[in-house]
């Protein structure tokens, strides 16, 4: 395993104060939004933002939803995935700068530190001329636990049928 891999629990109060400090209003429904992106585990899409709050009877319009998560991304305390299938989610991240494996069977995403990209980007740069301010790398495979789940599903698909040696369960020998 690679160490730095690992989802960033959202600190609710230390966003609310990086709100606040930016000069941002800590409604009530911002709250709300910061509470339901907390007991996310992994990827999340707006729309699951807007049934969770639904589903707890918290009254949040769907604009709320999706300007709350615009601003958080910028603020750094959310990022924006674009997934395989076009659709968008989020992830709650941290303040070190990482990027994101992302499984495109089951969805979770991946904290990863940055394992070299940064000399890749200073060689870039170095080539081209450019100054470069930013960038974002999300890596897309499929994750150990899907695989173990497709070895496991394989293994019986390819199984003979009956008792070993391919007889009849049973069978005399």
């Amino acid at each position: 395993m690679i160490p730095g891999l690992n989802r960033t629990p959202l600190d609710t109060g230390a966003v609310l104060a990086v709100l606040a400090a930016s000069g941002h209003r800590v409604t009530e429904p911002r709250q709300a939004v910061l509470e339901l992106i907390a007991e996310q585990d992994g990827p999340f899409t707006a729309a699951a933002i807007e049934m969770a709050a639904l589903d707890r009877g918290k009254a949040i319009g769907r604009a709320t939803v999706f300007r709350s998560l615009e601003l958080l991304a910028g603020l750094g305390v959310v990022e924006r995935l674009d997934l395989p299938s076009g659709d968008h989610a989020y992830v709650a991240c941290g303040p070190v700068h990482h990027h994101h494996l992302v499984c495109t069977s089951c969805g979770r995403s991946t904290h990863v530190p940055d394992l070299g990209v940064g000399s890749v980007l200073d060689d870039v740069a170095r080539r081209t001329g450019y100054r470069i301010e930013r960038h974002r790398l999300e890596l897309y495979g499929v994750c150990p636990g899907c695989q173990a789940t497709a070895e496991r599903t394989a293994g019986r698909a390819t199984a003979p049928a009956g008792g070993r040696n391919g007889q009849a369960a049973g069978a005399a020998t």
